[in-house]
């Protein structure tokens, strides 16, 4: 993606379900889960470079020993610093004590991280700054175990100002207006009356406090407190959490919207936002990695029982298809292949676009991300040029010579790697003219690949979203290779509406499609749509959000997807650019043969899974009409 779009994040659950003496003599130490942890966390990379953290859950420690160990650091390098702070401490004890240092009950009684269970998350910030208050794990402590929690997530709530004026009702006091908090919060307030109910059931059986206590961690019904606490949540969430008595837990919402797998065998149990991670992990096959089903809970009590429990009705299932176009790592086995698929169901819409003059057509792509796609663009037109050699070597009807045989047998299709990241934008330049500039430079070309005023360039990208980069940057660059025509291709269709479930796209006025339908309307001197728009949105504002109507569809039913690529093409296309430019973008209905499992297209279509999705788009258009630059969530 030539845009920067960032996406929260990654989770990584392990609970071991042997004593750590078990890994020491199985696998030579007793760093086994906290050694697994780090794999995942790195293979999810891709998920969260703004900060990271770590926390570990010690089993049956006595009173006045934590049982809670937790890291957290800001920055694309949050993952090593914060493991190389733990191992530091560890090298040190082997100094000090070598022959100590490989008994594991002895490092779990005096090390920390030395545990049977590590909830580990990767933060890339929607929304909030990310300083070290706001990464996860977060914590909710108490002097009773059982009711101390930790969870991280990968989520985004369009309901928190309900859910927060709820817990305001129930007379708690929340520390901050944010999703994170609503939700540690109210898995937090169920919790404790999962405790306070069963403190006096016991009671009333006259057990002792110190039994009950034991008694409590044994029964807890964490399905019931789950269930409870998610039922008013509208958005995606796929959150993990521990309970400091030693169950843990992972929650998926009921549309799907957010990715989570698991894994288990007789040693483990891992939860992650990527199948790959896991796969690469553990060394198991693809089948052996499960899909947490929608509006379900996977919880591990701490003797080690796991089930899969419904806490919500699932709904029809709407996970994010942006996962399977950019977010996630190519390497997951089905995701590799969809986008191959995306790259060539865009193939007939290429070759219009270049007057099928594929001999004169060099094709590459942007980013590294695309690369998948490009295989597939590449082998559809692969398939077109061997239909066309057949249909050439039939004219001849038998009577071509070898010399005519040759040359309609060595056509190929023409690669090259054109475009070339050349550095990370510093943000050190603040007028907008020296950031242009700057902007200018991220991408270099390969001088040479192209025949000046002969050839097509065709170049794919993941999506195009705001248009910015190829603006200012893109078209420019590429336009000195002198083309006679440059087409970018998208292998997603055109982004629309806002995301309000954990993806960077919140603002209508960012997106160069809408853009380019506004454009179009004031043209073609329609304006009383918008204005007719801006009505229907300012009168359901004040509407329960399960009222509201996306009406902003309205904004781009007058004209079609061709018509705003048309005028996209047009917005992106500097004056200095001598080249004709065209925009190609992929179909919904091409998108969902390519993407048949995971049908969440609210960005393209507007058709948003939960009505808090409806509100945020309504609410959206009218900061856009009142000129305020703000996420509408």
């Amino acid at each position: 993606m030539t845009d920067e779009v960032k996406h929260k994040c990654g989770i990584a659950l392990i609970r071991l379900l042997k004593p750590l003496e078990h890994y020491q003599l199985s696998y030579g130490t007793w760093r086994y889960g906290l050694e697994k942890l780090y794999l995942l966390m790195e293979k999810q990379h891709n998920r969260g470079q703004d900060g990271a953290g770590v926390v570990s859950l010690k089993m049956d420690t006595p009173p006045g020993k934590k049982y809670f160990n937790r890291q957290r650091e800001s920055g694309d390098t949050a993952i090593n610093e914060i493991f190389r702070r733990v191992y530091s401490k560890y090298e040190e004890a082997e100094k000090i004590n070598a022959s100590a240092f490989n008994d594991a009950s002895w490092a779990k009684a005096n090390l920390p991280f030395v545990a049977e269970a590590y909830l580990g998350h990767l933060r890339y910030g929607t929304f909030g700054s990310n300083n070290i208050a706001n990464l996860h794990p977060v914590m909710r402590q108490n002097n009773w175990r059982t009711r101390s929690l930790v969870m991280a997530g990968n989520f985004n709530l369009t309901n928190v100002d309900e859910l927060f004026d709820i817990l305001v009702e129930l007379g708690q006091y929340p520390k901050e207006y944010s999703d994170t908090v609503t939700m540690l919060e109210k898995v937090g307030h169920f919790l404790d009356n999962e405790n306070q109910r069963l403190f006096d059931k016991f009671k009333t059986q006259g057990y002792s406090n110190v039994d009950i206590t034991n008694k409590i961690g044994r029964s807890l019904d964490i399905t019931k407190v789950l269930e409870g606490a998610n039922k008013r949540w509208d958005g995606g969430y796929a959150v993990a959490g521990m309970m400091g008595h030693g169950d843990v837990f992972a929650m998926r919402d009921p549309w799907g919207i957010r990715p989570a797998f698991y894994y288990h065998d007789e040693e483990v149990v891992i939860v992650t936002s990527e199948r790959p991670a896991i796969q690469t992990a553990m060394h198991v096959d693809f089948e052996e990695v499960k899909e947490l089903p929608p509006g379900h809970a996977l919880v591990v009590k701490k003797s080690g029982e796991l089930s899969i429990q419904r806490i919500r009705e699932p709904e029809e299932k709407k996970s994010c298809s942006f996962e399977r176009i950019y977010f996630s790592r190519g390497s997951d086995r089905e995701i590799y292949r969809e986008r191959k698929k995306l790259g060539e169901l865009l193939v007939p819409e290429i070759l219009k676009a270049i007057d099928y003059e594929v001999e004169d057509t060099v094709f590459s792509f942007i980013p590294n991300t695309a690369e998948s796609a490009f295989y597939g663009m590449v082998k559809g037109v692969e398939e077109y040029m061997v239909q066309k050699k057949w249909e050439e070597l039939k004219a001849f009807n038998g009577s071509c010579d070898q010399d005519e045989v040759l040359k309609i047998m060595t056509q190929r299709a023409r690669i090259e790697k054109v475009a070339i990241k050349d550095m990370k934008l510093r943000t050190f330049i603040s007028q907008d003219k020296g950031r242009k500039d700057m902007v200018s430079h991220v991408y270099d070309i390969t001088y040479g690949t192209i025949r000046p005023g002969v050839d097509n360039l065709v170049i794919i990208d993941d999506s195009i979203v705001r248009g910015t980069t190829l603006k200012q940057s893109i078209i420019k660059i590429l336009d000195r290779l002198g083309p006679k025509r440059i087409v970018v291709v998208s292998s997603s269709p055109q982004i629309r509406y806002p995301d309000c479930y954990g993806i960077d796209m919140a603002k209508l006025s960012d997106f160069t499609a809408f853009q380019a339908a506004i454009e179009l309307l004031k043209e073609n001197e329609m304006e009383h749509v918008i204005n007719e728009v801006y009505k229907k949105c300012n009168m359901q504002k004040d509407l329960p959000k399960e009222e509201y109507v996306n009406y902003v569809t309205d904004i781009y039913k007058p004209f079609t997807p061709e018509q705003i690529s048309e005028k996209i093409s047009e917005m992106l296309t500097d004056k200095s650019v001598k080249a004709e430019v065209k925009i190609v973008y992929q179909g919904i209905e091409n998108l969902h043969k390519a993407v048949p499992d995971d049908l969440g297209d609210w960005y393209f279509t507007g058709d948003y899974p939960t009505p808090g999705g409806n509100k945020v788009v309504s609410t959206s258009f009218l900061n856009y009409i009142h000129g305020i630059h703000t996420r509408a969530y």
